[in-house]
């Protein structure tokens, strides 16, 4: 399976020639990358690549594993799905177009569920009855959260806070290699709210866009999510357990429209929850955070309140998406449609993610909620921190895909 390894990681590295986003990590040979590098050529050469793939994929397919031990059914199992999702994305570049629901179960092996208006109308009626002030629900929201916002010359101080308390609640539950490290850099003109350029060797680069305001809940959320435990431990043990370890180099890239992505963005964002549990982080915040950025902690249990419902509204964004880019309704339908049920008055920078990324958005709620079912189906509730943790490494640290969570 090396070989397969091998020309499958030269496969991805051949792709990111001609989608910049595709790569999204490589810390493999310095010989495959400059050997890749040579191969560009005008145009994608579809037609060779889906026929690699699927050769490599009768490879693997052929294999029979059954009386192995887990770690090589589930690697097995891992490149079978990767190869689909690497497939599929080269048709993508080379003009097939998919609707948003195919689109996500060839990149990401999973789809989801429809969710009627009644469900989202039934959280803004909560929404209605909690939220102070006159006038509709979505000035009065935004209103409301301005008391929130961390002022710029604080979001350093604040975000690194809380950086450094997730490391060292992380550390607590899982050993991590002693040279792993990060960087903190503040950019702006990104898609993204923060993003984890993971280098190698244990090493992350953090970015923090800064080009909106940051609402104080978010500094635990980015810390947690692209620090510890999230993309930065996640990524740090696959390279320690699984390259380095095991000589598995399929794992020293990562492109970025596959699978691994809803492992990785699901278990980020549930990653928050089991580094910070509901009153931990409420305490944390209040305490810590709050008097860091110089905020006034009068009104926070409705804010949490009120923060805890917004979220739920993540999948109303998720449908507006799904029927903007399946070309069922124009900018202007999805915006209002976004106003209505999300709370989120649409402009350009709306539709710039999702244009960019596309259903790459449903790995974030989604993915969160699927590592949630898995974790606590599995005894791992939050009464059981012990459990909890146990089961969550074991996610972030073996070859796992989306059909093992289910």
């Amino acid at each position: 399976m090396n070989h397969v390894a091998e020309r499958y990681v030269k496969t991805v590295l051949e792709i990111g020639l001609y989608d910049p986003l595709y790569v999204d990590a490589y810390y493999g040979p310095e010989d495959w990358k400059n050997e890749v590098e040579k191969l560009k050529k005008e145009q994608i050469p579809a037609d060779e690549l889906i026929a690699r793939l699927d050769e490599l994929s009768a490879k693997v397919k052929e294999l029979d594993l059954s009386k192995e031990d887990e770690m090589l059914q589930l690697r097995k199992q891992y490149l079978l799905k990767q190869f689909i999702a690497v497939r599929a994305r080269v048709e993508m570049l080379s003009g097939k177009n998919f609707t948003f629901n195919e689109e996500s179960k060839h990149l990401y092996d999973a789809v989801v569920p429809d969710f009627e208006d009644e469900h989202f109308a039934g959280i803004i009626n909560e929404l209605e009855r909690l939220v102070p002030g006159k006038g509709s629900l979505i000035d009065r929201l935004s209103v409301f959260q301005k008391d929130f916002v961390i002022p710029k010359d604080k979001v350093d101080a604040v975000f690194r806070a809380a950086i450094e308390e997730s490391r060292k609640r992380t550390k607590q539950h899982i050993p991590l290699p002693e040279n792993e490290n990060f960087e903190l850099e503040y950019v702006t003109d990104k898609a993204w709210a923060g993003y984890n350029w993971y280098k190698g060797n244990n090493f992350s680069l953090i970015q923090v866009n800064i080009d909106f305001p940051i609402l104080i809940d978010r500094a635990i959320d980015l810390a947690s999510h692209e620090g510890y435990p999230g993309h930065h431990v996640y990524n740090s043990l696959l390279e320690s357990n699984l390259v380095k370890e095991r000589g598995w180099n399929e794992f020293s890239v990562y492109p970025l429209f596959s699978p691994q992505s809803l492992i990785a963005e699901g278990t980020a964002n549930y990653g928050i929850h089991v580094v910070f549990p509901r009153e931990e982080r409420m305490k944390f915040e209040k305490e810590v955070l709050f008097p860091l950025a110089g905020l006034d902690t009068d009104k926070v249990d409705l804010y949490y309140k009120i923060q805890e419902l917004t979220h739920e509204l993540t999948y109303a964004r998720t449908t507006a998406m799904r029927n903007y880019l399946d070309g069922k309704w124009s900018k202007e339908e999805t915006g209002k449609w976004m106003e209505k049920y999300a709370l989120r008055r649409a402009s350009e920078s709306t539709f710039r993610f999702p244009e960019t990324y596309r259903s790459y958005i449903i790995n974030y709620n989604w993915g969160q909620d699927m590592v949630k079912e898995y974790v606590e189906k599995r005894g791992g509730v939050e009464s059981n921190p012990d459990k909890r943790w146990e089961i969550f490494t074991h996610l972030i640290s073996t070859p796992q895909v989306p059909e093992n969570l289910r």
